[in-house]
């Protein structure tokens, strides 16, 4: 009989144990160095040592992103809404001091205080255990996981969702409506939910769900459309509503920012026809513009050598 072949020939079996072993989790290596730019990165953990973060998502995954620097505002820089503020404070100190309090939605006109009210509470706030966390709107369907993750923590978090807007059928919408009263799962002691939004009720109305509506009696009755939208605003314990500025509130928000950032705001004279300008071609009235204004008109005389 020939011999057989090279192409026949096969390797000598191999039948020390340890060195099947050792070929082994070679193989093994091999196959994991070549499965590892496929496999997704390992998620930060948070620190859980700042103050403020933000939900982000990563290949599909959720995680707290600590945030640097959190907005520096403070309470007493938010001018002529002390009503607002009042009622804000008192239901976070309850919230800090682990009495009853309410999940909380602030709306009205746009740029007078509503989401830097919430931030201000931080910088007041963050020295007795207060948290913030930031969660857009298109990652409010990780509310769940997002609870779970807080519920056992010492900290207390207010989630904060800023100008809120829904469409009908929208995840999110569907998500926070279960969360704030809906859900089998309690909302933990250590988590509130604060929101603005532009709206009343967080959803575009239309005149023709107001044609739904049916009278018996001396009663009214919203159709379902309607009763849909109330239901997620209802959920918010505490209504906080905002309303357009005087002109004499906002020239006094402007003075007060002109002298913040150095200028001598005694004289409105000098100041107060150009900041009235500035608000007319934004066509508001509203904290945001006098202290974009303040901003301008400050740095113009920086750049002048005057203040």
């Amino acid at each position: 009989m020939s011999a057989p072949s090279k192409t026949q020939r096969t390797a000598p079996a191999v039948t020390d144990p340890l060195e099947r072993l050792v070929r082994f989790l070679d193989k093994a290596e091999a196959l994991l160095t070549r499965l590892e730019p496929l496999l997704p990165e390992a998620l930060p953990a948070p620190d859980w040592k700042a103050a403020a973060f933000r939900w982000r998502r990563k290949n599909g995954r959720g995680f707290l992103q600590a945030v640097a620097k959190p907005h520096p505002i403070r309470l007493k820089d938010l001018q002529d809404i002390d009503d607002q503020k009042q009622r804000i404070v008192a239901n976070t100190r309850q919230f800090l001091a682990g009495r009853p309090s309410n999940n909380v939605l602030l709306t009205g006109t746009r740029g007078c205080g509503k989401s830097s009210l919430v931030k201000a509470l931080l910088n007041e706030y963050a020295k007795k255990g207060l948290r913030l966390i930031e969660v857009d709107k298109s990652d409010l369907i990780d509310l769940p996981d997002i609870v779970d993750l807080l519920a056992n923590r010492p900290e207390k978090f207010i989630v904060f969702s800023d100008d809120l807007s829904f469409e009908s059928g929208e995840d999110g919408y569907k998500a926070l409506k279960s969360v704030l009263d809906g859900s089998v799962t309690h909302l933990p002691d250590n988590v509130v939910i604060y929101a603005t939004s532009n709206r009343r009720h967080l959803m575009p109305e239309y005149h023709a769900e107001n044609l739904e509506t049916t009278r018996v009696g001396d009663e009214i009755h919203p159709g379902e459309a309607v009763e849909e939208k109330i239901s997620l605003s209802e959920r918010f314990g505490l209504w906080i509503s905002f309303y357009p500025f005087s002109q004499d509130d906002y020239l006094n928000i402007a003075a007060y920012w002109l002298v913040h950032f150095g200028c001598d705001a005694s004289d409105r004279s000098a100041w107060e026809r150009d900041s009235l300008n500035w608000a007319l071609q934004r066509g508001s009235r509203s904290g945001r513009v006098a202290w974009q204004f303040a901003r301008d008109y400050a740095g113009t005389l920086q750049g002048k050598g005057r203040r």
